[in-house]
């Protein structure tokens, strides 16, 4: 069975106060973009076995680090303790999201992953009960069950789908080769609650939410990666209507009536696209 995880930006994203626990609470709008990886899941045979539970493969962009530990296997053997009778499985994940970018595309995988093992195995989870395995693994993964334009809370595991649409948008995506470090993004944050609520700003026209829509990583991150920051002023002067960074960076990413011309960041390592939304 194959299925396709998509993409997100974070439409604002404010970090609002440190738990007792050491994560943060967060206030963000998820919005999904239509940026895709492939994962293809098949059920093992005999006769091509492995000595995983979960034998995964990954291709087109390279992962660090063992794949074993990969989001993908995590939502696996989570699953498998609750229904040991779960088939074993091979899994091909094609990345076609960049990584370390704040796109989610890690967290995609693992919630797409969750639904597509509760279809193929017939597992009869609920979306809620998907939502609290995926927000086991990962702040991010929860969003990936709903897959809509959801306001989050908590770590980002408290959804609450919204009507939003950016119809007749040109979404513009610029992911330097530039890796960001989440954590040490997160260790320079100063939690505090924002001038406006995201849910509420997203509400207004997209004219209206310079000034209005933040993300709080970007100054830490820009005063660490200052060729990031440039990125976002040029996509102003280059006639975006709103510009910010999506999560914790690399990307950054534009709202334009026309498509910008973003020729001047096509160089080797950066990712560069535009999406009629």
């Amino acid at each position: 069975m194959i299925t396709f995880p998509i993409a997100k930006i974070n439409l604002g994203l404010n970090v609002v106060e440190k738990r007792a626990d050491g994560y943060h609470n967060l206030q963000t709008v998820f919005f999904p973009v239509p940026l895709l990886d492939a994962l293809d899941v098949q059920e093992m045979g005999a006769e091509f076995p492995s000595q995983y539970d979960c034998d995964l493969k990954v291709s087109n962009i390279h992962i660090d680090g063992d794949e074993q530990r990969n989001l993908v296997v995590r939502a696996y053997n989570l699953l498998k303790q609750d229904f040991p009778d779960m088939p074993r499985v091979h899994a091909h994940l094609y990345k076609g999201i960049p990584t370390q970018a704040g796109m989610g595309g890690g967290s995609s995988d693992c919630g797409f992953m969750i639904t597509l093992l509760n279809k193929m195995f017939n597992l009869g989870l609920s979306d809620e009960q998907m939502i609290q395995y995926a927000a086991r693994l990962g702040a991010d993964c929860a969003f990936f069950i709903l897959n809509k334009p959801c306001y989050a809370e908590g770590i980002g595991e408290k959804l609450q789908p919204i009507q939003l649409s950016l119809s007749g948008w040109y979404l513009s995506l610029v992911r330097p080769d530039i890796p960001v470090s989440t954590r040490e993004a997160f260790a320079l944050i100063k939690p505090h609650y924002p001038e406006f609520n995201c849910k509420e700003v997203v509400q207004l026209p997209v004219e209206e939410w310079r000034g209005k829509l933040t993300n709080d990583f970007e100054d830490s991150v820009f005063a660490v990666h200052p060729e990031l920051g440039a990125v976002k002023d040029r996509l102003y002067q280059l006639g975006a209507t709103y510009a910010a960074m999506s999560g914790s960076g690399s990307t950054l990413f534009a709202l334009s009536k026309q498509p910008l011309n973003l020729d001047e960041f096509a160089q080797e390592g950066t990712f560069i696209t535009t999406i009629s939304i």
